[in-house]
């Protein structure tokens, strides 16, 4: 039996590719493409040995020439996106990964490249949806949660921040950049409710005071010190409320989402799923709560400002 050459060498290529040796994958694919300059899959093996190897111009290329062989391939265009990332060529990382995902939304990695791409171009809300997209299609990735989590510390949003350095630890507890950045994104959150505990937003407490009268510093002082303990508390409410929906809800949907999609690789059964999102969901309503009683005792500190000087003052 005669053995076909671009067989044989492909086959070579791939045993090389998944050994880690690059420059013995190059060499047999490129004698395959000289036996079948046409093949896509040839030159995607040719690709993928040249990103090993660091040489990303060459990468793109033949990742180019798949796309233009077999145009309904994503794992090209999504790959061809990642080398354009790291070429810098960011409007073309962007448009190859858009086709990629158009070919197959449900890879996690397009998601995050795309992330980059998005980050990079100044595009800071898309890049956030396109990490937590990442996130949601494989919630053990932790390097979008990582990247995530920068982002979010980047615009300020602490907790959430917070809650996606905690993630990326869980899955990768030596992970010591999310560790670093876990321990920023505490310090700036502490601070920021520091700031916020100290001195009450002015707006708050004009929004509620009655604008029809001036306010008399003596005789509206107690009732302008249960104002301020009480949007204080109010804050802490909704803070505590945010955060259970990231921290809890948002990673409890995602489980059982995961369980419902993907059954045999989710580590846990339904009923524990289903359970553990009830259990969060009684939480949250709970929270809901503390926050609409929080909300009604700041009524009442309104309607005691509204009353004539020498009320009797909210205790």
């Amino acid at each position: 039996m005669v053995v076909d050459a671009y067989e044989e060498l492909s086959q070579k290529g791939r045993q090389a590719l998944a050994e880690g040796d690059g420059t013995r994958a190059r060499q047999n694919y490129m004698k395959a493409l000289a036996e079948r300059p046409d093949s896509a899959d040839a030159h995607y093996g040719l690709a993928t040995a040249c990103f090993l190897l660091a040489d990303l111009e060459t990468a793109a290329f033949h990742f180019k020439e798949v796309t233009r062989l077999d145009p309904l391939r994503p794992g090209a265009h999504i790959n061809l996106g990642a080398v354009y990332n790291r070429l810098g060529q960011i409007d073309d990382a962007i448009k190859a990964l858009r086709r990629g995902i158009q070919l197959d939304s449900r890879r996690a990695e397009a998601y995050y490249n795309l992330g980059v791409a998005y980050r990079r171009s100044g595009q800071l809300e898309l890049a956030v949806q396109a990490y937590r997209e990442a996130t949601h299609l494989n919630p053990r990735m932790p390097d979008a949660h990582y990247n995530l989590a920068n982002l979010l510390l980047e615009m300020g949003r602490y907790s959430q921040a917070i809650a996606h350095y905690k993630q990326a630890l869980e899955i990768s507890p030596r992970f010591e950049k999310a560790r670093v950045g876990l321990g920023q994104a505490e310090e700036a959150l502490k601070q920021e409710t520091g700031a916020t505990t100290a001195t009450p937003p002015p707006t708050k407490a004009v929004g509620i005071a009655n604008l029809e009268r001036t306010l008399d510093p003596v005789l509206d002082a107690p009732v302008l010190t249960v104002l301020h303990k009480a949007t204080v508390v109010t804050e802490n409410y909704a803070r505590d409320f945010c955060k259970l929906l990231e921290e809890e809800i948002e990673p409890s949907i995602k489980e059982l989402s995961s369980t419902l999609l993907y059954p045999e690789r989710s580590g846990g059964s339904l009923s524990d799923r289903v359970a553990k999102f009830e259990l969060a969901l009684k939480g949250l309503r709970g929270m809901q709560r503390n926050l609409q009683s929080s909300l009604r005792r700041l009524r009442e500190i309104n309607d005691r400002l509204h009353a004539p000087p020498g009320a009797q003052p909210a205790e």
